[in-house]
């Protein structure tokens, strides 16, 4: 029972820092938060992460390459163009790591507006402190495992951040319904996503790029931002005048009609 709660606890705080402060805040700038609050959960984050810890500015640079080439040859991790899960699993982590390092040159305009705090990014990260965590999640199991099979669950603890990445950019191109024509692959997996506090909404997210709510219709439901809403309401976080996002059917039939208008005029034209 131990192990069973500190994996699920892990795991949701990780995945809810990832997309609360790392996407939400650090690539897309939804909302608005204090410079002594954004360091709280710039730590936050560091410490839900541990050994997969992912620098604000190497993931914000990497997605916004991804809105901007989404399901193109340029995007750096779409599985319509990777060979597999794990290839495209492996292509992403070669990219952060180049950008994170310097290493690849970057465009200007993917460039600023994401933290940035040595503290944690270039002191607290890096191959001894990823190892440190690890030996602590290690000790945390020896001292409490009951049986061997949940060492099977050991190697998500190290690997958790790129693992929540990888398994959004896959199912959420790959898997599910789509609430907006789009010129991408992107989809909504789950209706009620607790499993990556609401970042399987892709569809709804890449058409309202700048909502911090990824839920459109009704009957969805977007975790994250129901705990954002409470930290709004607290004065955390200011959401004020933030982007809404809309599901209007007749709205997207129209789009939908006028798109299929397109593509039946370009094969006539052949």
């Amino acid at each position: 029972m131990v192990i069973a709660i500190f994996f699920v606890v892990h795991w949701q705080a990780s995945v809810f820092f990832q997309s609360f402060f790392l996407h939400r805040y650090g690539a897309h700038r939804q909302f608005s938060m204090s410079k002594r609050t954004e360091r709280v959960m710039h730590f936050l984050t560091w410490l839900t992460q541990g050994s997969s810890y992912l620098s604000p500015r190497g993931y914000a640079i990497l997605h916004r390459m991804h809105h901007a080439y989404s399901d193109t040859p340029k995007d750096p991790h779409s599985p319509v163009h990777a060979k597999g899960f794990n290839a495209m699993m492996l292509e992403t982590a070669k990219r952060y790591s180049a950008i994170k390092s310097g290493k690849e040159v970057v465009d200007p305009k993917f460039l600023g507006g994401y933290p940035e705090w040595d503290v944690t990014d270039r002191y607290g990260s890096g191959w001894a402190v990823a190892i440190t965590w690890g030996a602590l999640y290690t000790l945390f199991y020896l001292r409490f495992a009951t049986h061997w099979w949940m060492f099977a669950l050991l190697p998500l603890h190290w690997l958790m951040g790129p693992i929540h990445g990888a398994i959004v950019n896959w199912c959420g191109h790959k898997y599910g319904y789509r609430n907006f024509p789009s010129a991408d692959a992107s989809k909504n997996t789950l209706v009620f996503d607790v499993l990556t506090m609401g970042e399987l909404f892709q569809n709804n997210h890449h058409r309202y790029g700048m909502s911090p709510n990824f839920a459109a219709r009704w009957y969805e439901i977007d975790p994250s931002y129901q705990i954002m809403k409470v930290l709004a309401f607290l004065r955390i976080i200011d959401m004020k005048g933030a982007q809404v996002m809309r599901y209007e059917p007749q709205e997207v039939a129209r789009e939908r009609a006028a798109l299929a208008a397109a593509a039946a005029s370009v094969v006539g034209g052949e």
